[in-house]
């Protein structure tokens, strides 16, 4: 069919016509495709969209987020997940889900971190391939995200990440390279960020010569919304949708650079092509009914399976029937369950600890809210929280991370829990020593509290169904089985990039290169709190009879506790000796095993094209390194309970760079001039200073020469500080605050042309005259190229 169409129509076909829906093209019978969110549930909006969520959503289930089920280390589990989510889509008439995401967690402060599965790029890849897999085997488009090294929300927009290509492919494009290769998603998103001086969204590097060729992705590159630049240069690059509706001025962009010989047919028509076929695939299947309660149970065992016993002293838990509780916690009574941002699910019902310990065998003696979200320490209610615990067993106390300290647009400050509820913790553990906290958050957290307590379960952010999860888990009806899917620091000084993150420039710079969460740990020396992989369970299980061949790892694991329970065997791969530089060692396969007391299991870890590569940035290739390497096995990065060595054929390699110089430098820090002697990358001068650009967000307006400019900059920043105070993340004024200028012509429908944003930024810069006449001008020009694009589009059907 795409013969059929006219330069014009493929043009439409690559923006959107709305918040939500491509352009159709009834002349042609081809239908729009309706996108909506859908990291951990659908988010489909009631009445007009708009993509951060401040409408109403239909109702869907809330199933824990990325970072949660990332705990679980269980791909089945997240390929029912992923089959959930897809027919839910599927029921609301949701062709496309905008989700996984992927992104590696690069810092404990990334504001978005909760909804991303893990520091580890392998683990990353094996979940979110299963979630990718579960969604299009229910006739839905899944969209990882976001394309690439998309790491902090300040300035998440225009801000240039800078990191040099063996880091970029071994940490931060693997997880895609994963899902793509083994999932074949139909959609990609691409992110807002520049990758090494380029848009990700108009990066032919990254679009065309690694996702396409040589990953074989064939599916629709869509823009994150509002983050499209130059539509020629996307199409050009690779990418194919403009989002949300950019109007009719990309459109006659496109059709002028096919003209004017700027732009080759043949990629319009290539990617035109892209989108015809995503668009005829949509809706084939009819909408099928929901069991609701169904897939609650299901967002329970996926929260069950997730939740990480950090601490047990004494075996404390599982608590017995008939344990006198103290339920203490504002987050006891209102769950957080979920993030903030455009991911947020309107949950089809929600559970909370106080209605799940009804039933559960405990005895529930009081109840005291102990603190209140986003307020100082409140001695009254600490008082009754006080005077409750000293009258239980024991006290059970739900403590976390506020809204506020964890949404979309915004990065952490710290690591640390609200100064009221350790405040909290002290006061209660005086009371009662038998302290067991149920801790809710998306990222790490600072626990330097735990000596107060007796046990921790985390939960991350559960979903719908946690409170139920964790209630079974505190009473001994399933036994915990999460792992850490993230380093927990003993403080984030220990972290690789603090004091750089997030960077307040035009350019972060990838310094630690290689050397991020357990990596940066190991080679550091830095003790942790928790290693990557820790989690423990209420019974024991032993390793033996490790056996090693060229195809995989083969071993024993045992239950030799008294209750059944599950076990992660995670394979970790070391190269002593090494010609490059590299990690201590480095996840290469996992397996989750469930065992009954007494039983044991041979287990199979397979090796696969992932496992001994580097990337060699001379040849731009990946290599496998002649040599030893070491197959080390066990419960956590931490935990090493079988060894054993392999030499692995390949090539023998001299290094350009003495891996130890290349080392010490990316464990301090690579420096400007290191990056360039060093990897041969020249780091932009990040100076922001002069007249504004374009592509300078919104919160850069204090610079503006306008007063009227410097005025809505004022209002700007009240705002964010007013919705700060409340607790109340205003997700629509952290958006402005990060968004560019030419975000403007991206997010208002069409209204505003490029050519206006050029004017507005003049007006802002003081060249009042000149703006405005560029402002009317392009206004009249903008009216025009809509009014004659609808007519020719309209008489060619």
């Amino acid at each position: 069919m795409i013969e059929t169409l006219t330069t014009l129509e493929k043009a439409a076909l690559l923006s959107g016509k709305n918040v939500w829906e491509s352009r159709d093209l009834p002349r042609h019978g081809v239908p729009s495709f309706f996108m909506a969110d859908g990291p951990h549930g659908v988010r489909k909006q009631v009445g007009s969209g708009d993509h951060l969520g401040l409408n109403a959503s239909e109702p869907a289930t809330c199933f824990p987020t990325s970072a949660t089920v990332a705990c679980s280390w269980d791909v089945e589990l997240a390929d029912a997940v992923g089959h959930a989510l897809g027919r839910e889509a599927r029921a609301l008439d949701v062709d496309v889900l905008l989700g996984p995401g992927l992104n590696l967690k690069r810092s404990p402060l990334g504001g978005r971190n909760f909804e991303y599965f893990s520091e580890d790029p392998y683990l990353s890849g094996k979940l979110a391939a299963a979630y990718v897999r579960g969604i299009q085997a229910e006739g839905v488009a899944a969209t990882p995200k976001h394309y690439a090294a998309n790491s902090q929300e300040l300035r998440r927009m225009s801000s240039d990440s800078v990191v040099d290509e063996r880091t970029l492919r071994e940490l931060y494009l693997t997880a895609f390279e994963i899902v793509v290769r083994e999932a074949a998603p139909r959609a990609l998103m691409s992110s807002y960020n520049l990758v090494n001086g380029t848009y990700a969204h108009e990066n032919r590097h990254l679009l065309t010569e690694i996702l396409r060729d040589e990953w074989g992705f064939d599916g629709v590159v869509v823009s994150d919304w509002g983050g499209s630049n130059d539509p020629v240069a996307a199409v050009a690059a690779g990418a194919n949708l403009e989002m949300p509706a950019p109007g009719l001025d990309s459109v006659r962009q496109l059709v002028e650079a096919v003209r004017d010989g700027r732009l080759d047919e043949a990629d319009l028509t290539a990617r035109a092509a892209e989108v015809l076929r995503l668009a005829l695939d949509a809706r084939r299947t009819p909408r099928p009914e929901i069991d609701r309660d169904a897939h609650h149970d299901l967002a329970r065992r996926a929260a069950e399976e997730s939740m990480v016993l950090l601490r047990n002293e004494d075996g404390i838990l599982p608590l017995a029937p008939g344990t006198r509780v103290a339920l203490i916690g504002d987050m006891a009574d209102t769950p957080r369950y979920q993030g903030a941002g455009s991911s947020a699910v309107n949950p089809t019902r929600l559970s909370s600890p106080r209605e799940a310990l009804a039933g559960s065998g405990l005895q529930l003696t009081a109840f005291a809210q102990g603190y209140r979200r986003h307020s100082p320490v409140d001695h009254d209610l600490e008082r009754d929280a006080v005077a409750a615990a000293a009258g239980a067993d024991v006290a059970l106390l739900y403590l976390g991370l506020d809204e506020i300290s964890e949404s979309e647009g915004v990065d952490r400050r710290h690591i640390d829990l609200p100064d009221a509820q350790l405040s909290l913790l002290r006061a209660v553990a005086a009371a009662n020593p038998n302290v067991v906290v149920v801790l809710s958050a998306g990222s790490v957290v600072d626990t330097g509290w735990v000596d107060q307590t007796r046990a921790v379960l985390h939960g991350y952010l559960s979903g719908q169904a946690g409170a139920e999860a964790a209630v079974r888990l505190l009473t001994g009806d399933a036994t915990p089985s999460g792992k850490l899917a993230e380093t927990y620091p003993l403080a984030l000084t220990d972290t690789p990039t603090f004091g750089r993150f997030p960077a307040e420039g035009r350019t972060s710079v990838y310094r630690e290169g290689l050397f991020v969460g357990y990596r940066h740990a190991e080679a550091a020396g830095r003790p942790v709190r928790y290693p990557f992989g820790h989690g423990l369970s209420y019974t024991t299980f032993s390793y033996s009879d490790l056996a090693l061949t060229d195809d995989g790892a083969e071993f024993t694991v045992t239950n030799t506790g008294s209750v059944a329970g599950a076990e992660v065997a995670q394979l970790y791969v070391a190269t002593p000796d090494s010609a490059v530089v590299r990690p201590e060692k480095e996840l290469k396969g996992f397996a989750k095993i469930s065992l009954a007391p007494g039983e044991s299991q041979r287990v199979t870890i397979a090796f696969d094209r992932y496992t001994w590569r580097h990337f060699d940035p001379a040849t731009g290739a990946w290599m496998t390194e002649e040599g030893n390497r070491r197959v080390l096995i066990g419960a956590s990065s931490a935990d090493l309970r079988l060894s054993g060595d392999l030499h692995v054929s390949g090539v023998t390699l001299t290094p350009s760079v003495s891996p130890a110089t290349l080392r010490t430098a990316m464990l301090r820090g690579l420096t400007d001039d290191e990056f360039n002697d060093l990897l041969g990358i020249t780091v932009p001068r990040d100076v922001v200073t002069g007249d504004l650009r374009r592509n300078d967000p919104l919160g850069d307006l204090s610079r503006a020469r306008s007063p009227l400019a410097r005025f809505a900059h004022w209002v700007l920043i009240t705002l964010r500080r007013r919705s700060e105070a409340k607790g109340e993340p205003d997700l629509n004024i952290q958006f402005l605050y990060n968004m560019p200028f030419r975000a403007l012509g991206k997010m208002t429908g069409g209204m505003v042309s490029d050519e206006m944003v050029d004017g507005i930024v003049d007006l802002a810069n003081g060249h009042h005259l000149r703006g405005l006449r560029t402002v009317i001008a392009g206004f009249f020009r903008n009216r025009r190229t809509a009014r004659d694009l609808t007519r020719q589009l309209t008489e060619a059907r």
